[in-house]
């Protein structure tokens, strides 16, 4: 009897047209569809120090993807100082600009940021990160992925 009103509810469900989701949204449809932001927001400011900056690293998703994909960021601070997993921020560059942060919150660590199954439309995507480290110092860097049909 169990059997027979599970599979009832599958066939139900699958009639329904309602897709199950593989992963958590990290771009939706609606924001993918905004107006790209001006040059003057994609440059980040870039300037010099005597002190090395932590270093900010997209590992994932490399030039092309399709969704869902990985999204892996390292981070790595340098001398005796240590990386602030809080100051991190992610930025979605479109205008207006989307922050992104919350929703990779969870799976931020001192070592990087790894969201498994990450979701974002088709299209090519520009996203600003930030990261400190314990003496103050910021990594700012752009990253482009673009996400295949």
């Amino acid at each position: 009897m169990q059997f027979v009103v599970l599979s009832l509810c599958v066939l139900a469900f699958a009639l329904s047209g309602e897709s199950v989701r593989a992963g958590t949204v990290l771009i939706s449809t609606a924001e993918g569809a905004l107006p790209p932001a001006s040059d003057a927001t994609r440059i980040p400011v870039a300037t010099r120090a005597i002190t090395r900056r932590p270093d900010l690293i997209l590992v994932a998703p490399t030039k092309s993807v399709h969704s869902p994909f990985d999204l892996h960021f390292k981070f790595q601070a340098h001398g005796s100082s240590s990386i602030k997993p809080e100051s991190f921020h992610l930025i979605y560059l479109k205008s207006p600009k989307v922050d992104l942060t919350a929703r990779v919150r969870p799976y931020i660590q001192a070592n990087g940021l790894m969201m498994p199954q990450a979701e974002a439309p088709a299209g090519r995507h520009v996203i600003e990160a930030r990261i400190s480290d314990s003496d103050g110092r910021e990594s700012v860097g752009v990253f482009t992925f673009e996400v295949l049909k």
